[in-house]
Parts: structure tokens; sequence; C-alpha cells
């Protein structure tokens, strides 16, 4: 270990020591940005970022369970990247199956996939649903894996499930939209009955949403890091946290 990973594993010590428990966020979000940057800015291929990309979630889910996160939403791939070229694709889902095997095989947390899973490739989603049903008997960190996720396709795909709900009950439209509020729309989320996100962490320098967590995420605090995901230190995860908590939480207001 060199003088700069004991200086900075100083610095997080303290940064950690100095977070109260009700300092914690209940849920984060990350959104893993910056795998093909990271695997260009050191010569490899796109296929060896998303790689060193995977290895770094246990790291993470590791730092939550020592602070005491609860939830994590952890975005792998979204509706967009099924449009990326059939190799480059067809590797990606061997990575992310690979991963979420490895998750579920660790018997540490509790796998719950979200996003459109009928988009996929049959294999993929029948990866993600087994690694689900592996670990329901798991009460350790609650790990949402957002694959082939989209912020307007889960609001979409909720009213929709919220439409079939009240047809089968033999509910006209204009019953049900007389009585229509948000939480009806919530319980039809692929996140329903959890909490919605406190601190959503975007890596790699860019600032936006994309469209991750578009419903939860309306009073969610932002934190983004300028590191590619593959380089996302623990430090940087801590001083997210130590952002989220000086903040003071509005809610809309």
């Amino acid at each position: 270990m060199g003088l700069r990973d004991l200086v900075y594993g100083a610095y997080g010590r303290r940064i950690e020591t100095s977070l109260a428990p009700t300092d914690v966020p209940r849920h984060v979000g990350v959104i893993l940005d910056g795998n093909r940057r990271w695997a260009k800015a050191y010569g490899e291929q796109p296929a060896e970022g998303h790689r060193k990309g995977a290895d770094k979630i246990h790291e993470l889910l590791g730092w939550c369970e020592e602070v005491g996160v609860e939830v994590v939403t952890l975005w792998l791939l979204s509706t967009d990247n099924l449009n990326r070229p059939p190799d480059e694709l067809a590797e990606l889902m061997e990575i992310i199956e690979n991963a979420v095997r490895d998750l579920a095989a660790t018997r540490r947390w509790r796998v719950h996939p979200v996003g459109a899973l009928d988009l996929l490739p049959e294999h993929t989603a029948r990866v993600l649903k087994e690694s689900e049903a592996a670990t329901s008997d798991i009460h350790g960190v609650l790990v949402n894996v957002a694959v082939g996720y989209g912020g307007r396709r889960e609001i979409a795909d909720a009213v929709r499930s919220l439409l079939q709900e009240h047809a089968g009950r033999g509910t006209s439209i204009e019953e049900l939209a007389e009585v229509l509020d948000v939480e009806h729309i919530s319980e039809h989320l692929y996140t329903r009955g959890q909490p919605d996100p406190d601190l959503v962490i975007r890596t790699s320098g860019e600032q936006r949403l994309s469209g991750f967590l578009l419903w939860q995420s309306a009073h969610s605090e932002f934190y983004f890091c300028e590191a590619f995901w593959p380089d996302f230190r623990k430090v940087d995860f801590l001083r997210a946290l130590r952002d989220y908590a000086v903040r003071h939480r509005r809610y809309g207001a």
C-alpha cells in the first residue's frame, strides 16, 4: 500500500466517523457511468471496462453495509443500451449475468431486478429471476439491479399494470379517473414497497439523470462524481455521504 492509499484511508476514516447514523441515507441509487471511457483511457476494449465496473459492485455494497444503507439501486443497463451493436451487447449481457450471479452467490444481499425484463434476452431474464428467487430469504441490503431499465418505460408499465388491475375488477375508466392519485401509480412501480432514494450518485462527471428513477427521485439529493465508475473509491462514496449529510432537504419546497 502506497503513501497515497494510506492518506486516503485515514481521510476516509475521518469522514466515516463524522457521520451520525441519522445522516446515512436509507436508499442510495447509483448510475454506474464511465466504463467505456475508462476502457478507452487505458487502451482497453469496452468489455474490459464493463468487467472492471462489475468488479467494483461488491466493494460498493460492502461500503453500504458498513454505514447502514438499507437499499441500493444499481443502474447496470438502460433501455437505450439495448440498441448497441449485437456483439458488444452480447458481451455486456454475459458480464451482467455473471455479476448478478456473483451477488446472489455471496448470500449477503437480497437481489431484486428492476426493468423491462421482457425486452431482455431470455437467458438474461432467467438469470435475474433465478437470482431474485435464490436470495429472497436474505435479510441484508436490498439490491435493485436495474437492467433494461428506463424511467419513462417504468412509469408506462406502472400505468398499464394499474389499468389492467382495475379492468379486472370491473372498474371503468371514468371511475378510476375519479379516484386516481400518485399512490396508485407508486404501488405499480418496479420498486413498489421500497423507500424512495434519498441520494442518487452518478460517476464519470456527467450531470444528468438520463431517466434514472424518474418517479422515485422527485425529492432525492444528487451527487455527481468525476471518477469513472471502475475508479470509484470508498473515499468518493464517503464524500457523497458527507455532502448528503450537510444538505437541508426541502422535499420540494
